[in-house]
């Protein structure tokens, strides 16, 4: 299992050294990302919220997307995520914000993505996005999988931004 305590504490010395914040939505990994970040001691400092959004009734509820919003997007893709991404910085008036969308298995989803597929997007001083494909059922790895690549990914985009 990837060590996501220290890849955490890695990303939020960066905030705090910056004074930024950051929000997360998630899917996949079921809050895994969200816990991650939390349980680095002072990070009420640069998280502000995060969660998990697995249906569209979450989605609808807690973001307030607009159905009219989904047209020729697709859940579990990388315009999918960065949506995410902007709707909660919007929200949460946070500096940065991680969204990932995918199928952790053992089955795919009923967007025709096999498991072990998953999307990640960041949105803030810096906008990126990646698509990760395990091709494995395992659903708790995959899990811990999604999250390390999306803390990377997170850390990468607040570095290029300096």
């Amino acid at each position: 299992m990837p060590d996501l305590t220290s890849m955490s504490a890695a990303v939020g010395a960066l905030l705090k050294e910056r004074q930024q914040t950051v929000a997360v939505t998630e899917s996949s990994c079921g809050g895994l990302i969200s816990a991650s970040l939390v349980a680095v001691p002072g990070c009420s400092a640069f998280f502000v919220g995060g969660a998990t959004i697995y249906t569209r009734t979450a989605q609808y509820g807690l973001l307030h997307v607009a159905e009219s919003a989904f047209e020729g997007i697709r859940s579990s893709s990388e315009p999918y995520a960065l949506m995410n991404s902007r709707n909660v910085r919007e929200a949460l008036g946070t500096t940065w914000a991680l969204s990932e969308t995918g199928a952790s298995g053992p089955t795919g989803n009923s967007h025709g993505d096999d498991p072990g597929h998953s999307c990640m997007g960041v949105v803030g001083p810096v906008e990126r996005s990646i698509t990760v494909e395990t091709r494995v059922a395992d659903r708790e790895a995959n899990m811990w999988i999604f999250a390390k690549a999306a803390l990377e990914l997170l850390e990468k985009c607040i570095r290029e931004s300096a």
